[in-house]
Parts: structure tokens; C-alpha cells; sequence
């Protein structure tokens, strides 16, 4: 049975999948990226996992992988297969695609940066399907942006498109660790709600889900955080939709799991705030922690539908994924992550 390799790393841990011709999901696995043993370590346990996900294929289901895709944090050179730069995870050009070619029999590897990766499959099968411009604007530790044009993600000349979490928003604010002050990701983040309620609660251990669920409950001191962050979030949101006027803007990440607690007063902020721009829909993401490895695996398949032309010479058209229950997987529980 022909099918890709998908693999998301991320600081913590990293998702595979054997991703079928007909979509789906053949198998699925995760384990801890350790990161504590250093870059080197990381970069053997990525090999090393994908040659495991090849063998199995090999033997459940009569050869290996065709092509494999691998998201990746960080600074990522996707045309070079090059993984720059990871603060997170200790490592600079690595030469990704080369190493896990070698370590794979020489299949075609994509590599891909982890929120465009994520943002690919959000726009192509998720919360952006149908959209021919979409923006996915992941809420986590930090923000970060995939602009989505016409089925693909848009990298920019330097491989930093979409950047929204350095938009400044609050001038002279916050300090960032990228070297400005008041950066978009230093208010609306869920690491930057987290810190905002810890320190207004005064229990070191809140974060930002527990200040929704205090929202919910009426609380004022919540109220006033959320909202905080709400309009930093709107202001940073509306000065990325003028500039691209999408048809869809994606919300996802930690934040976003707050749901309508976060969505119903964040649409309404954004409307405020628009001029002469369109509204686009504004919506929740649709494929949650599974969409890096969901668009990984997308990006394999894009390499072979690009390079391997049907009998009528005209390129095949894009595997959609779709999930399935693994009942064979085999993973062992001591290296499943959250």
C-alpha cells in the first residue's frame, strides 16, 4: 500500500503518521523530542524515528514510505531542505532534508516550518477549506501566522511570512525577546494571558485557562485581563487583514480552546475596529494538535503529485487527508507526550 511519511516536531514532542494514497491515516505515533540531550540527541531521535515509521510501513503494509514531510520549529529554509535555527530545540543548519533522504533510502523529503505546516492543512482540508486566502494565527506560548493563498502558504522572500506576533501594537511597551517593545505575542498570547492572571490572582501556578473559566464565572479581575488581551489581539488582527484581506481568519492554538468565551467578544472588537476593510469569517481551527503532521503529509504528497505526472501528463490533484482510529498502533505509553 503507497503511502508518505508525516512527521511534526515539536519542543516537547513530536507526532508521526504513515498517511495513505487514499488519505488516511495509516498509523500514528508520538514520542518526547528530548531536548535536554541536546541538539545532536534531537536530530538522531528525528532520524531514528522516521527509519522506525519506514520499517513499519515496510512490514505492515508491503514496502516503505514514498516520500516523507517533517515540520519543523524555528527558522526554516524550505528550498534548501535547511532547518536554520531553533532556540528551542539548540540547533543551526541542519541539513534536514539531506540527512533524513540518507537515513530513508533516498525518498524525496519536504521539509516545512511547524505553523505554515499547520496553516497548509487548516487551509486545504480544515477550518479554511474553500477559502482561496485564508490567515491561521496560532495562540500558544507565542504568536505566530500562515498566510494561505490559493491552496499553498506563502513563505515570503526570507522565509519569515506571517509573523504577526511581532506586529507592535502597544509602542513602547513590553519588551520582546526579539529586540522590540510591545509586540503582539507580549499581550495575546496564552503564555502572556497566563502571566497577566497569575500576577493579578496572585497564584503563581494560573494560566490562561484558568483566567477563562474565571471569566465565565464573573469574575472582574478576569474580565478586565481577557479583555486586555482581546484588544491587543484585534488591533494586531486588523492591521494583518488590511494588509491581506483575507476571505478566512483562523484562530487556533491554547487560547483558542477558551471557545465562544474568547471568540464572541473577539469578533466583536474586530468589527469596531474595520473601516473600509471586509469582515472575513472568523473561526476556530478545526484539526488541533494534529494539524502539523496532517499538512506534513500533505507536503510529501504535493512532492510526488508535483513530480509524477499521470498518464495524460497533467499533475494529480492533492491527497486530502482525513483521520482514523490506528487500532494497530504500537507505541509504547512511556513515550506518548501531551
Amino acid at each position: 500500500m503507497r503511502h508518505v511519511i508525516a512527521l511534526d516536531v515539536g519542543g516537547t514532542g513530536m507526532k508521526a503518521a504513515l498517511v495513505g494514497a487514499d488519505g488516511e491515516l495509516l498509523h500514528q505515533a508520538r514520542r518526547a523530542t528530548g531536548r535536554e540531550r541536546g541538539p545532536d540527541a534531537v536530530v538522531e531521535g528525528i532520524l531514528g524515528f522516521a527509519a522506525e515509521l519506514r520499517a513499519y510501513g515496510e512490514r505492515h503494509f508491503g514496502e516503505g514510505a514514498a516520500a516523507a514531510g517533517v515540520a519543523v520549529p524555528g527558522i526554516v529554509d524550505a528550498d534548501r531542505g535547511v532547518a536554520v535555527y531553533s532556540a528551542n530545540l539548540g540547533w543551526r543548519d541542519v541539513p534536514m532534508r539531506e540527512l533524513l533522504g540518507a537515513r530513508l533510502g533516498g525518498v524525496p523529503v519536504a521539509l516545512g516550518h511547524d505553523v505554515r505546516t499547520g496553516g497548509l492543512a487548516e487551509g486545504r482540508i480544515g477550518a479554511g477549506r474553500g477559502a482561496d486566502r485564508f490567515l491561521f494565527v496560532p495562540l500558544g506560548t507565542g504568536i505566530a501566522g500562515a498566510i494561505g493563498i490559493g491552496g499553498s502558504v506563502e513563505a515570503g522572500a526570507h522565509g519569515f511570512a506571517g509573523e504577526i506576533g511581532h506586529i507592535v501594537v502597544r509602542p513602547g511597551g513590553t519588551p520582546c525577546p526579539c529586540g522590540q517593545r510591545g509586540c503582539l505575542e507580549r499581550y495575546a498570547s496564552a503564555a502572556a494571558v497566563s502571566q497577566a492572571w497569575a500576577a493579578v490572582s496572585g497564584d503563581p501556578e494560573a494560566d490562561a485557562a484558568d483566567c477563562a473559566k474565571a471569566v465565565e464565572s464573573g469574575d472582574e479581575r478576569a474580565v478586565q485581563v481577557w479583555q486586555d488581551a482581546i484588544d491587543a489581539l484585534a488591533d494586531g488582527l486588523v492591521t494583518a487583514l488590511t494588509l491581506l484581506d483575507p476571505r478566512t481568519l483562523i484562530i487556533g492554538g491554547g487560547l483558542a480552546e477558551a471557545g465562544e468565551t474568547l471568540f464572541t467578544p473577539l469578533r466583536a472588537a474586530v468589527e469596531r475596529r474595520v473601516t473600509f476593510q471586509k469582515l472575513p469569517s472568523l473561526v476556530p481551527a478545526a484539526l488541533g494538535d494534529t494539524a502539523g503532521c496532517l499538512g506534513a503529509g500533505l507536503l510529501a504528497w504535493d512532492l510526488l503529485t508535483t513530480t509524477e505526472p499521470n498518464d495524460a501528463t497533467e499533475p494529480t490533484e492533492p491527497i486530502e487527508p482525513t483521520v482514523a482510529t490506528d487500532p494497530t498502533d504500537s507505541t509504547d505509553p512511556s513515550e506518548v507526550t501531551t
